[in-house]
């Protein structure tokens, strides 16, 4: 199951890696 998942943020260290993690998960960001 992928959730939709909106960062704001992104572009700063924990933000990137977070976004990352999520990715590789398989959710929808």
């Amino acid at each position: 199951m992928s959730a939709n998942i909106l960062i704001t943020g992104g572009a700063g260290f924990i933000g990137s890696h977070l976004a990352e993690a999520l990715l590789h998960r398989g959710d929808r960001i």
